[in-house]
């Protein structure tokens, strides 16, 4: 717990408390993983960069009965966000639960994600700071300061999750190659002295142009910075941020009360591997990118979701040895498309006529209702399928599974209850035997693993998996569904006579995601 005294050793050390280290410490605790987490800011930052959390970063959320407290606070956008075209991505088609944006201050989604893993028993050390690591082939050494002291952290692994400068990624020589910052941008929190001197929205002159964001009691503006020093770090003054928009417009804007103020570049990089020996990256230590699109946190929200429960099976030795692996090549692709579909975003908001014809082009497309949900659908990252399937595969497969109503002996339930324990999910859907508790009013997420009946194909993964026999009059063709703790599909059988998913491939989805069956697995000598 927060002001407890160094300890020195943990099962996984987490740098960074952010979005995506808070979150995965919340995993890792699900199993019971001994987590540290460690940041160098004594406090959290009273600013806040961002405000949004998407579609996918919710329907994640909700898998672990996250979302609803932060949409209960924020406020909904029936479309995504998109940088360059003259028309609105709407949400109302797409394949998810949340079909809107969602407004909230990331601060307050770091609060909510901080005081559950807390309540979980994570550790959390703020003030801290990475100094230097080291590992070897059974741990890592973690090298720390705090108060002016240093002391050391042994951990069998260590997540870097401290943004684009990372330590971590540094220390263990990972490269990161892609793109430098060609373009910059300064962002500040202010106060208009005449709200109608620029109204919200974007703003055109004769130098440019500046976009103006409400937010409670001041206003984000965000203009081109023409000149940017040879420091990138050098601050952003008022006074800077004043000369700027009125370059821009060609008129004076009287600008007042900076709260925080910035610059940011449209550098877009990538780190070449997400996982080195004892070493894993997350969120902005593994990619950067244009902020076009406001997908930076979710896509760390995800990373941190894919990340948990294949890093705490590992930890607990249950892992089929290419688990961990598999966290580099699913999220690298992601990352990769969420890189390239900020860089295409830029380049059709770039002042450039001979860009004219492709933003013509896609505004078209996405007129379309089929081209409006892909476009939508790939910048939010709804699109996300893990794996290599045929066309002839269930569309689902390796995609995140809806959060189905069920009908279950203890009353109706929902996927995303089921899934909030952080365990791999079976459901039996043909309609067998009841669920047993010794009372119909205990709720399904609440029934412990011994009281549910485990189909026989399944019994030697009942640690790790939770097998419920339920029916889902939504999809009466589909018989049985295997889901990962992240809520992919990783099998299914069903009736859909044009994609014949084989019933006997279910124990080797079982083995593949979550190791052997526990009497086959070896044993300590």
């Amino acid at each position: 717990m927060t002001g407890q005294g160094p300890r020195p050793t943990a099962e996984v050390l987490i740098v960074g408390a952010g979005p995506a280290g808070l979150l995965l410490a919340i995993e890792l605790r699900l199993a019971g993983v001994d987590t540290v987490v460690i940041e160098r800011h004594p406090q959290r930052p009273d600013h806040c960069r961002g405000f949004n959390l998407n579609a996918r970063a919710l329907d994640l959320l909700a898998r672990r009965g996250l979302a609803d407290r932060l949409i209960a606070e924020g406020w909904q956008v029936p479309h995504a966000a998109f940088s360059g075209l003259p028309v609105t991505l709407t949400l109302a088609d797409a394949r998810t639960d949340h079909p809107y944006s969602l407004g909230i201050p990331q601060t307050r989604v770091e609060e909510v994600l901080e005081a559950h893993a807390l309540a979980l028993g994570a550790d959390i050390r703020r003030g801290h700071e990475l100094r230097a690591l080291a590992q070897d082939s059974e741990s890592v050494t973690a090298t720390v300061a705090a108060a002016g002291r240093e002391h050391r952290i042994r951990a069998a692994y260590l997540v870097g999750c401290d943004g684009g400068r990372s330590t971590v990624r540094r220390q263990t020589g990972i490269d990161f190659p892609g793109t430098p910052a060609t373009a910059f941008s300064l962002l500040g929190d202010v106060e208009l002295a005449d709200p109608a001197a620029l109204p919200f929205g974007t703003s055109t002159g004769p130098g440019g142009s500046v976009l103006v964001i409400p937010r409670p009691g001041y206003v984000r503006i965000i203009t081109g910075d023409r000149q940017p020093p040879a420091d990138r770090d050098e601050p952003v003054t008022l006074d800077l941020l004043r000369s700027a928009v009125g370059e821009a417009l060609g008129r004076p804007v009287d600008l007042r009360a900076a709260r925080w103020t910035t610059r940011f570049g449209n550098a877009a990089r990538q780190a070449a591997s997400y996982v080195r020996g004892r070493v894993v990256l997350a969120g902005d230590a593994a990619h950067i990118h244009p902020p076009a699109g406001a997908i930076g946190v979710n896509v760390a929200l995800d990373d941190a979701f894919n990340l948990g429960w294949k890093l705490a099976a590992t930890v607990r030795g249950t892992a089929p040895a290419h688990l961990l692996d598999s966290y580099h090549v699913e999220r690298h692709a992601a990352g990769a498309r969420v890189l390239a579909d900020t860089r295409a975003q830029v380049l059709l908001g770039t002042a450039d006529d001979r860009l004219g014809p492709l933003v013509d082009l896609f505004t078209r497309l996405a007129r379309h209702s089929a081209g409006n949900r892909a476009l939508a659908e790939t910048v939010t990252g709804l699109d996300t399928r893990y794996g290599t399937h045929p066309d002839t595969a269930h569309p689902w497969l390796g995609r995140l599974a809806p959060d189905l109503a069920l009908r279950t002996g203890q009353g109706p339930t929902r996927v995303s209850e089921l899934l909030a324990s952080g365990r791999g999910l079976l459901l039996d859907l043909t309609g067998g035997s009841a669920l047993r508790a010794s009372s119909s009013a205990i709720p399904v997420s609440a029934i412990p693993v011994s009281a549910i009946p485990v189909s026989s194909s399944a019994a030697g993964w009942a640690d790790r998996v939770t097998t419920v026999t339920a029916s889902c009059p939504e999809h009466p063709w589909l018989h049985a569904v295997l889901l990962r703790p992240d809520g992919h599909t990783a099998w299914l059988r069903s009736a859909d006579g044009d994609r014949p998913d084989r019933s006997d491939g279910l124990p080797q989805a079982l083995r593949h995601w979550f190791g052997e069956a526990t009497g086959d697995r070896p044993t300590a000598a």
